[in-house]
């Protein structure tokens, strides 16, 4: 029997086993009285919509198993292949890759919908650039840009659309496009992520202007990477690829956040939250025997908890959740193996590195590209802090960059910042320079300072945004995708290159060129040297 058969036969649900169905494990719900009279009266006809960007991930899952939800609760659902909102981004999606990319998006949600076993002849697939250059709808852009102020647009992309010292103008038009799909493919409601609030209050403020309705809004919670922080397309150890390989998996996994008894912005969990139990209403722990053997939890506040007091370990959940995601990636890894998507995966996403190199010697060899997201840069938490034991100046520090080992790392801050000011700070490391001794000691890595210009000398550490986790990578605006070098060759002086750039801003930003160094949660500072060289 079919998944789509054994729908059928099941009892039609009420409006309250409904209502149920398309909220639960949302974060919120705008206009939830609608919501019930909608559902009392007929179905729900609801979408869900996505940017042709970067390559979709496993946190795409989650969006994935709402949207099994909602065709459980008998809910008309309409996918969206936002093909244009990926250009209008800042250029996310360049031009002449946008018709691939949306190919590949199409490809991928679709497997991926299959492999959660949704039936896809139940779902309607439509591309933002079938309705959204018509004459009608270019009209209604038009027309919403003489009611919305530039503050508004600007407020309603800033968690969505990428923010950057120089906004583009398409950047601004973002927000009115979304919210016109609403009208333009008839829904009641849209789904997204809880970083789309802005924008979904956005369009329940101005569509009524235009004289269409305001619509129903749900959301769900933004799932923790594996890093700690949001999983992201363009930070590469956050997430999971939908192709990586089973080593990947597992080395990844291995990596990822997931302290003892923390269940705060712990990705492992989330996964098994939001993907795995709404799946299989079950999770399975597998462990040794000598451990306990199996369990099987049927509530994930049940595994919650015994991870909380510690009853499961780590590295058991790791090994269940790697075992679990493999079965859904499994049909998709099959699927793309097909030398025709092979083919369209490569064409959507080149490979930058593979670029043939230029002969070696010849005139005509271009420069190699110094560029900042050649760093690996990370957040580092320190965890302990000696004084090296043959050079007085010098510390020797132990610091957490999410790996499974913290690195050792020998700085020279002795003058400039009393011990008791690093121990347990969250710090900036550059994570791939040559480790090399200093006095004895091999160091991992650099914490990267701020000092003053004239004498007497002043540093500072620069500081990661409130909130971060170790781990956690520190890129420079508008480098966001690139992929650093494995491990920077001294001869090449890419760091040396490229430091010469770095400077504090007036209001005390860490800068590269004047382009900010950020985290996802914001902009890298120091304490108060403005105008400082960076090292």
């Amino acid at each position: 029997m079919q998944p789509g058969e054994a729908a059928a036969m099941e009892p039609a649900p009420g409006p309250q086993e409904k209502y149920h169905l398309i909220t639960r494990n949302l974060q919120e719900v705008l206009g939830e009285d609608k919501l019930m009279a909608i559902l009392k009266e007929r179905e729900l006809k609801i979408y869900w919509g996505t940017a042709t960007t970067g390559k979709p991930h496993v946190a795409y899952f989650v969006p994935m198993s709402k949207i099994a939800d909602f065709l459980k609760a008998g809910c008309e659902v309409t996918i969206l292949f936002a093909d244009l909102h990926a250009y209008l981004d800042n250029m996310k999606a360049p031009w002449e890759l946008l018709e691939l990319r949306t190919r590949y998006y199409e490809n991928v949600i679709k497997a991926m919908l299959e492999s959660i076993g949704v039936p896809l002849e139940k779902l309607k697939f439509v591309r933002g650039t079938d309705y959204q250059l018509s004459k009608e709808y270019t009209l209604d852009v038009y027309r919403l840009s003489s009611v919305v102020t530039q503050h508004d647009a600007k407020k309603a992309g800033a968690e969505v659309v990428k923010q950057v010292e120089h906004p583009l103008l398409s950047g601004l038009l973002y927000p009115g496009l979304q919210a016109l799909d609403e009208e333009y493919l008839k829904v009641d409601a849209q789904f997204g992520g809880v970083d789309q609030r802005k924008i979904f209050t956005f369009a329940e403020k101005y569509l009524p202007s235009l004289g269409y309705a305001k619509r129903v809004h749900l959301m769900n919670p933004m799932v923790p990477g594996l890093t700690g922080s949001k999983m992201s397309s363009s930070e590469e150890d956050s997430k999971i690829d939908l192709l990586d390989r089973k080593e990947d998996v597992k080395k990844k996994l291995k990596k990822a956040f997931c302290e003892p008894g923390n269940v705060e912005n712990n990705g492992v969990l989330s996964f098994i939250k939001h993907v795995l139990f709404p799946l299989k209403s079950e999770f399975v722990v597998l462990r040794e025997e000598k451990w306990g053997g199996n369990k099987t939890y049927t509530a994930y506040e049940a595994l919650e908890k015994d991870f909380a007091e510690q009853v499961v370990h780590p590295g058991d959940l790791k090994n269940s959740v790697e075992v679990a995601l493999n079965k859904l990636l499994d049909p998709i890894r099959e699927k793309f193996n097909s030398p025709e998507l092979k083919k369209l995966t490569n064409a959507a996403y080149p490979n930058p590195s593979k670029a043939k190199p230029a002969e070696k010697g010849t005139k005509n060899s271009e420069p190699e590209n110094v560029v900042p997201s050649r760093l690996d840069i990370r957040v580092g938490k320190v965890i302990s802090v000696e004084k090296h034991p043959d050079a007085d100046s010098l510390y020797v520090e132990k610091i957490d960059v999410g790996e499974p080992e913290p690195r050792t790392v020998v700085s020279g801050l002795v003058q400039f910042v009393p011990k008791e000011q690093l121990q347990d700070r969250l710090v900036v490391l550059l994570c791939n320079l040559k480790p090399q001794k200093m006095r004895g000691v091999e160091s991992q890595g650099m914490v990267l300072c701020a000092s003053s210009v004239g004498e007497p000398r002043q540093v500072e550490p620069l500081d990661p945004p409130a909130g971060c986790c170790a781990g956690e990578r520190v890129y420079v605006e508008g480098y966001e995708g690139g992929e650093p070098d494995d491990e920077l060759k001294p001869k090449k002086k890419v760091f040396e290159k490229l430091q010469a750039d770095f400077r504090v801003s007036e209001d005390c930003v860490a800068q590269w060129k004047q382009r900010n160094f950020l985290t996802k949660l914001g902009r890298v500072s120091c304490k108060s040297l403005k105008g400082g060289s960076i090292s």
